[in-house]
């Protein structure tokens, strides 16, 4: 190849400026494998980034997109060969690397999980760090002795893409589920289609103000951070845990230590970025196996490169339910 379709964002004043443009591989962020990019993906993070509504490129002149997936084109690393299919997720690529919105990129070495058998490149990226994230979270509350009969797992944020595939996962593995949503009518059938067993408008939970409430939730995978974290903090059952992931209502926390201490409530970090390699083969070896959940449901949705600005102001607007996939080859 000579040059290539990217899509970069640059630095613009004290903003950013997304376009789309013919660049070579020369122009990439260093590497050992150059990939072939099939498909890649659209999280909230990349929507943020691409928009210019977050501070999310940590360089600039940067191509955007945290995941993708496709076939190797060139390899310095012996463990990677021209053709094999692999995706990547995370690992600093569309931040401080070059990313996954583009038809070719160069990525560590250390960065790529061969494609396991059971996933196909476009089921890779209808998962991509959405899905990953959601089957981390499920990891590391079993880990930490989760079970079925000690309650619903509350899910916030679940017509999002971390949501969405955390709902199916828990349904999966034998949990009752409870979708707790600012959309409980214009989302019902998607939720229940996915899992939920119950259904919670928001707007109509007492959030509470003292340091504990009656207990409702066996554990709770949360989406928004702030006032809706500390009502689960609040809520959560005796040894219960909290996957905390996301931050799209607040990055405060404002509660107190007595759920921690008095009914041994967990509040569990998932940080999807950078984590010991064996992990992440391993979660990805089950969401191609026993935990792949209903992809099709939660990916339906199909864009371009050149449709990608526009899918990313719709997620950030908070119109998009489920997750975009980006059909770059």
């Amino acid at each position: 190849m000579t040059t290539f379709k990217a899509i970069r964002v640059h630095q613009k004043d004290k903003g950013a400026e997304t376009r789309i443009e013919d660049i070579s591989v020369a122009d990439l962020s260093a590497g050992e494998v150059v990939i072939q990019v099939h498909y890649s993906s659209l999280n909230y993070k990349d929507a943020l980034a691409v928009t210019g509504k977050g501070r999310i490129m940590r360089r600039m002149p940067c191509v955007a997109g945290i995941d993708l997936s496709g076939v190797v084109a060139e390899s310095a690393d012996p463990a990677y060969k021209v053709g094999d299919k692999v995706l990547v997720t995370g690992c600093d690529i569309g931040e401080l690397h070059d990313g996954g919105l583009a038809q070719y990129a160069r990525v560590a070495a250390s960065s790529v999980v061969p494609l396991p058998p059971g996933l196909s490149l476009k089921e890779a990226m209808q998962l991509g760090t959405a899905g990953f994230t959601a089957a981390l979270a499920l990891r590391r509350m079993l880990e930490n002795h989760q079970a079925p009969d000690m309650g619903p797992i509350a899910v916030t944020g679940p017509t999002g893409g971390v949501g969405s595939v955390a709902l199916s996962l828990f349904k999966r593995a034998g949990f009752r589920t409870a979708a707790i949503t600012g959309k409980p009518e214009s989302a019902r059938d998607y939720l229940q289609a996915l899992g939920a067993d119950e259904i919670v408008d928001r707007n109509t939970l007492d959030l509470g103000k003292r340091p504990m409430e009656s207990a409702r939730w066996g554990g709770a995978v949360d989406n928004v951070g702030g006032e809706t974290l500390t009502y689960l903090t609040r809520t959560v059952n005796p040894w219960g845990n909290i996957g905390c992931i996301g931050l799209a209502q607040s990055h405060e926390l404002n509660t107190t230590v007595m759920p921690l201490i008095l009914r041994g409530v967990s509040l569990l970090g998932i940080h999807s970025v950078q984590m010991p390699r064996a992990w992440r083969l391993e979660v990805w070896q089950q969401l191609a196996g026993p935990w792949k959940p209903q992809l099709d449901l939660i990916a339906p949705r199909e864009v371009t490169l050149e449709q990608v600005p526009a899918a990313c102001a719709e997620i950030v607007a908070g119109k998009v339910t489920g997750r975009s996939i980006v059909r770059v080859a």
